[in-house]
């Protein structure tokens, strides 16, 4: 099986999120990333060269295969700021309509910038998807 090729490291989240050229988005990422934090109760780790995470998750594929990865993370990408949430973002269509302007992958949310988005509603999705991802899963 492949392994995964984003693994935790060591470097310091603090200079990645520092050496990021753009001044809005530097900002949203460090509104991010406190966001996160409170969510998780974890401290930043780096992921790879350019994925911040919270928090750690091991999970299994029905398939066998298993990966540990981060809880709720976030990159500062060239289109727009990538959110990741482990619990995936379907279960959260309600929040969603709320949130502003936004897209959205499998387990991904995509925003331009947080004035496109409302901060109460991004709050209260990325704490819902936390604590959603924490539940016991029930028995099959």
């Amino acid at each position: 099986m492949a392994e995964l090729k984003t693994k935790k490291t060591a470097a310091s989240v603090a200079a990645f999120l520092g050496a990021i050229d753009d001044d809005t988005m530097r900002r949203d990422c460090l509104a991010v990333a406190k966001l996160m934090q409170k969510a998780t109760k974890a401290e930043p780790k780096m992921w790879g060269a350019s994925i911040v995470g919270f928090g750690d998750y091991h999970y299994k594929y029905p398939s066998g295969r298993e990966a540990d990865w981060f809880v709720a993370g976030f990159s500062p990408r060239k289109q727009n700021l990538t959110l990741y949430l482990m619990s995936g973002v379907e279960p959260y269509a309600a929040l969603l309509r709320k949130l502003g302007k936004h897209k959205t992958g499998k387990g991904c949310l995509y925003i331009k910038t947080l004035a496109d988005v409302d901060a109460r509603v991004l709050e209260e999705l990325v704490r819902r998807a936390v604590a959603d991802l924490a539940k016991p899963k029930a028995a099959k």
